[in-house]
């Protein structure tokens, strides 16, 4: 094999809750994840001078070491000494800093993309041991579908997946840093804690509407105060047919569910003229199978 081509899809927190924080600093949580078909493009190529060439459509996006798809290219060509080169392309659709995991889901496949292309036989959980080292959410995007994540993020359960609806997604014209959102949060000031469990019951007996209603995100208390566009957006959504809306991860995306896809189209043309510098698409869920092809 010479060449390959791999979709990093985007993932939606349908729950995320906070439940401690280590003494390294980093959070513990108990989140349900969920794929969307809303995927970056990446295109290997070998090449016969040895290193990594990255090139990508977004000027702003680096193409070195600080970019998570060379490190992760670099981490598996090093561990099995891979002489011959790669010329990998990023074709950005995925928003940045919003939310999705678009850095963490490109790794993934950057990971998945040269396993396959070097014929290095590795399985889909020893590829998510050398994510782990590369981003909390990296194991989830090689995992895919449905699951609830805790630890940091790397423990990882798979669940059924959530019945046929469509999902609204807007990204407004703002960029929020993961890092601030979570540094700002006193997660033992929290008032609240979503119904983790609630939602996996209503998974387990395809309750679109328990689903739905159980839709929660403790980092909402930190974003939307300073983003009430945030706030506004999700009222807009819900005015206009959603079963529910949530910010996804630590913002700015916001997304709304529709058991009802005729009022999802409305809703998606309605916001395309009310929003028009906002990135909004009109998506659907993607189970496991899909991302492990």
């Amino acid at each position: 094999m010479e060449n390959l081509t791999k979709k990093a899809y985007g993932k939606l927190n349908l729950s995320l809750d906070i439940v401690g924080k280590r003494s390294d600093g980093y959070h513990l949580v108990r989140m349900i994840m969920q794929t969307v078909n809303l995927y970056d493009v990446l295109e290997f190529t070998k090449t016969k001078e040895s290193g990594i060439i990255l090139t990508t459509n977004r000027s702003d996006l680096p193409t070195n070491q600080d970019n998570l798809i060379y490190r992760a290219a670099s981490l598996l060509m090093k561990n099995y000494s891979i002489q011959q080169g790669v010329r990998i392309h990023l074709e950005k659709h995925i928003p940045v800093a919003a939310g999705m995991a678009g850095g963490s889901a490109d790794c993934a496949a950057t990971l998945s993309g040269i396993n396959t292309l070097f014929s290095l036989g590795l399985s889909t959980e020893e590829l998510m041991k050398f994510g782990t080292s590369l981003g909390a959410d990296v194991p989830y995007c090689l995992l895919g579908g449905t699951a609830l994540s805790e630890g940091i993020g790397e423990i990882l359960t798979p669940l059924p997946d959530v019945p046929s609806c469509k999902v609204l997604l807007i990204k407004p014209d703002i960029d929020i840093s993961t890092k601030w959102v979570y540094t700002t949060l006193d997660w033992k000031s929290l008032t609240f804690h979503p119904d983790v469990d609630g939602m996996i019951a209503n998974l387990h007996t395809k309750n679109l509407t328990g689903i739905t209603s159980k839709l929660s995100n403790v980092l909402e208390t930190v974003t939307i105060p300073a983003h009430p566009i945030i706030q506004e957006i999700k009222e807009t959504m819900l005015e206009l047919g959603a079963d529910n809306s949530l910010m996804s991860g630590s913002g700015p995306t916001v997304f709304g569910l529709y058991s009802d896809k005729i009022l999802a189209q409305s809703a998606y043309q309605q916001c395309i003229t009310r929003y028009p510098k906002y990135q909004i698409e009109l998506v659907d869920f993607v189970n496991r199978q899909v991302i492990q092809e």
